[in-house]
């Protein structure tokens, strides 16, 4: 969410996603190069993977496939829009509480919104907090605060969140619902870079292992540098969760697949992460195909 490389113009330039699925190219290609159809704004051109698997879809998957979901900005991973939208419409957008409804809308209309947390990954989140009882956690990446006001409604009233961006304009975009919403006393908001902050707690004995659970949605290039500090704060059974460790599919993307600066740029470092975590014997890890993909360390020594 929070990144060194200034890919402002590039995100405000895909509001309008198009891509090349949707022209006369794509349509002229073989059918069986159409298997994996990337709408996303991430990926600018379709990856050929698997196109034996081309005779597996059938005539409803593939009508299902043009109808768009609603969650704007949202890195979708499943390969139906119309599915998603049914999870968005069944499951999620019917039991999503009030003021993240609002924060979401007015965040929609924000020309960074991709760079926020989706309503299924919000609702994950919350849900996973009440499960783990967690009452200190930490976030690192807010933007205009969906995950954050997420995870404050899951919190009990005493909870704490340690919130760190380097943008707090951003941020301000959403205090207003998030006053509203009575949670915004379990908000402690930090302005600048999380790293010297994180050197800071790492130094106090009194901070190692005293949160329950962390969530990291910045900039992915210091994503093994915040592991390599979190790891100590969280407390043995506590859970940090890393976003965007899929990145939108590009990580199995070809070497010359025509993929946009910014995602190119961070691919190798949530590859680097993703390597580190497997093979790091201090948590139990899942990876879950949720919003742009989710990765789940359980501290357990």
């Amino acid at each position: 969410m929070v990144g060194q490389v200034n890919i402002c113009n590039d995100i405000s330039s895909l509001t309008n996603r198009t891509t090349f699925c949707d022209t006369p190219l794509w349509h002229s290609l073989p059918p069986s190069l159409h298997i994996f159809r990337f709408t996303s704004p991430f990926i600018s051109a379709s990856l050929p993977f698997h196109t034996h698997t081309h005779n597996q879809l059938n005539s409803s998957h593939r009508s299902m496939a043009a109808t768009k979901h609603q969650e704007v900005g949202h890195k979708i991973l499943l390969q139906s829009d119309a599915l998603y939208q049914y999870i968005l419409e069944t499951s999620v957008y019917p039991r999503e509480p009030q003021a993240m409804k609002e924060l979401r809308e007015v965040t929609a209309k924000h020309p960074w919104n991709l760079m926020t947390t989706s309503a299924d990954e919000g609702q994950f989140l919350n849900l996973l907090l009440k499960l783990i009882n967690a009452k200190n956690t930490m976030e690192i990446g807010v933007y205009t605060g969906y995950s954050l006001l997420s995870t404050a409604l899951a919190l009990p009233e005493d909870g704490k969140i340690l919130a760190l961006d380097i943008n707090r304009e951003n941020y301000e975009i959403g205090l207003p619902i998030i006053e509203k919403a009575g949670v915004a006393h379990k908000i402690d908001f930090r302005e600048g870079p999380a790293l010297p902050l994180l050197d800071q707690m790492v130094d106090d004995a009194k901070c190692h292992g005293s949160f329950d659970f962390i969530f990291v949605d910045a900039d992915k290039d210091n994503y093994l540098n915040y592991h390599q500090r979190l790891i100590d704060l969280v407390r043995i059974g506590g859970v940090i969760g890393y976003d965007n460790t899929l990145w939108n599919g590009s990580l199995v993307a070809p070497p010359d697949a025509p993929l946009r600066k910014y995602v190119r740029y961070y691919r190798d470092f949530v590859l680097e992460l993703n390597k580190a975590l497997a093979i790091d014997p201090r948590v139990e890890i899942c990876q879950l195909p949720v919003g742009d993909g989710i990765t789940l360390c359980r501290r357990i020594s």
